[in-house]
């Protein structure tokens, strides 16, 4: 059993994209607001200060030309007891005056050379209305008085510069102010967003919240059902060894009838549990998470029955709790254990059919090979004493004699040949595989040649067209390869003697599991398909010998060589219409890079 836990509602990477998202939705903001505040004061001062300049220089201009008419009005001797007064009043505000625009402008250089001039032309016209005051200034000073020195135009370039300073003062002054409030209904904005996906992630939470308890609660229940389901008995143990949690499978077996939870596990089943070496063998995988692996017991179970139980545990985390569990499952294998018993009873029966079997197929193997061995000293003597006879007789001889030495000279040959088909088919299944690489194209077309020579030589005007597909080469025993194609290439030229030209196919393809298939199709005698079941076997033949030689061992030998490769072989035919010989090689016969040999 497996509990899964929900995911926790608030994860570490969401708190710190929280915290981050406040940092730069609060503090960020309220630094840049800072920062504009800073800077709208700084434009606000700089406003304030080519305000001052300006308003000074207006002072300063309005002295002057107070000392300028009153110098004038002196000159044109004009009495007015306040007339000195005004003169030393603006003449003591005028330097003062001259020292604070020197001070203002101090970091705009044009402006000092603007006052340096100023302060010069001052200078001069302060003598000239000293020597006015005097009576010693001719009509050259009191003109030198009104153009020599002017100030007038000094004093507007000063107003002017500072003006042109102003305006543009005024203007960066505004843009921040502008940019200072844009700044403050962004973070508003912002801060109303931030506080609004705080709500909305923290409703998510508490709704994921909910919903996780509510899948908790599901997936406990699934997992009560589910282990009820069960039908291997199903324990879990706290460290204690008391019963925390079971199935209904384990109460049936045990006979649990009133709830254990809490109870010491040696207690339940009528002491079922309460074994030493199992109690123990618990208690070392919840201490020191050793894993349990099928520790078989006995054990008596509630219908009375002592059963073989196969004991698996391992250690786990309980999800609602930091303590760990121990959990146990326990398979009844008493049947399984009686089966084997059986299945190895059944295992030394078989043993012994089978060394019976394979005694009897050597006793007949070596009775075959013996008997071919045996029968072929009487066949020479047969044989050579009919040929001899034949030579003895002469001329003298009557044709029925001489069919008589002729049918049994052609026994003789044609035992000779059983003899020997029935030694290779022998040999085919004594001798062991000598697995190689073997081109069979090349097989084939050897086969094809020598075939090709006999036929002629037996038939010349009899012809043959051979059709031959591309061949794989393969892993196999070449010696049992080449005999597969000899018997079956040999087959289809001797049924196809009759049918001019003889036209044989042969093809190569592969088949949905991989494996090789072969096909030989001639256009022969064919054979009936309702006998098609004796093809394969020895000495089973299904045309007469008048018609067409052989031994019936050709086929039955190609299905041992094809069997022994893990293949299989079988035949299409219509009487007439020619036959088509199928045999499959697995595919895991394809060469790997190397030759092989089993010997």
């Amino acid at each position: 059993m497996r509990v899964v836990q929900a995911p926790e509602p608030m994860q570490k990477w969401r708190l710190a994209l929280l915290l981050l998202a406040v940092g730069l939705i609060v503090v960020v903001p309220a630094v840049l607001l800072r920062m504009a505040s800073l800077e709208s004061i700084a434009a606000a001062e700089q406003v304030n200060h080519s305000q001052q300049v300006e308003a000074q220089s207006y002072e300063l201009t309005y002295d002057l030309r107070n000392v300028e008419t009153v110098a004038l009005a002196v000159a044109a001797d004009v009495r007015a007891p306040d007339l000195r007064q005004r003169i030393a009043e603006s003449r003591e505000r005028i330097d003062p005056a001259l020292d604070t625009l020197q001070a203002l402008t101090s970091d705009n250089p044009a402006q000092q050379v603007r006052i340096g001039q100023l302060r010069t032309n001052v200078a001069l016209r302060t003598q000239e209305v000293d020597r006015i005051l005097a009576g010693t200034a001719d009509a050259a000073g009191i003109e030198a008085l009104v153009s020599r020195y002017p100030i007038r135009g000094i004093a507007s370039d000063i107003v002017a510069a500072e003006r042109t300073l102003l305006a543009e003062r005024t203007a960066t002054a505004d843009a921040i102010r502008q940019r200072t409030e844009l700044l403050r209904w962004g973070a508003v904005l912002a801060q109303l967003a931030l506080l609004g996906t705080v709500t909305y992630f923290a409703t998510r939470q508490i709704a994921g919240r909910l919903q996780a308890e509510r899948t908790t609660r599901r997936a406990s229940a699934r997992a009560a059902v589910m282990l009820d389901t069960v039908r291997e008995p199903i324990v879990l143990a706290d460290a204690d060894l008391n019963v925390v949690m079971y199935n209904a499978a384990f109460a049936e077996l045990f006979g649990v009838e009133d709830d254990a939870t809490g109870r010491p596990l040696a207690q339940v089943g009528e002491g079922a549990w309460d074994d030493a070496e199992t109690l123990r063998r618990l208690g070392d995988v919840i201490a020191r998470d050793r894993e349990l692996w099928d520790f078989q017991r006995t054990q008596e179970t509630a219908d009375g029955f002592e059963r073989i139980m196969l004991v698996n545990a391992r250690r786990m985390e309980l999800p609602d709790t930091e303590d760990d569990a121990v959990l146990v499952t326990a398979s009844d294998i008493t049947s399984q254990k009686t089966s084997e018993q059986q299945i190895r009873t059944l295992n030394r029966q078989l043993e012994g059919k089978v060394e019976q079997v394979s005694d009897v197929n050597r006793e007949l193997e070596a009775f075959s090979y013996s008997v071919s061995h045996d029968l072929r000293a009487p066949l020479r003597h047969i044989a050579g004493f009919s040929d001899k006879l034949a030579r003895q007789l002469g001329d003298d001889i009557d044709e029925k004699s001489r069919h008589y030495l002729d049918v049994i000279a052609g026994s003789a040959r044609r035992m000779s040949a059983l003899i020997d088909d029935l030694l290779v088919y022998s040999r085919l299944g004594r001798s062991a595989l000598r697995l190689q690489m073997v081109d069979l194209q090349s097989m084939v077309h050897d086969t094809r040649s020598m075939l090709d020579a006999n036929a002629h030589a037996e038939n010349p005007d009899h012809v043959i067209h051979w059709e031959i597909g591309t061949l794989p080469v393969l892993v196999a025993d070449e010696n049992m390869i080449r005999q597969v194609w000899l018997n079956l290439l040999g087959n289809a030229v001797k049924y196809s003697v009759r049918s001019e030209p003889a036209v044989i196919t042969v093809a190569h393809e592969y088949d949905s599991d991989g494996s090789h298939r072969f096909t030989i199709h001639d256009n022969g005698a064919g054979f009936d398909m309702a006998y098609a079941g004796k093809l394969f076997g020895v000495f089973q033949r299904l045309h007469a010998a008048s018609e067409f030689s052989g031994t019936g061992i050709g086929l039955a030998s190609v299905k041992r060589v094809i069997t022994r490769h893990d293949g299989r072989v079988w035949a299409e035919s219509e009487p007439g219409k020619g036959a088509t010989f199928h045999f499959t090689l697995p595919a895991t016969l394809e060469p790997t890079g190397k030759s092989t040999a089993n010997t």
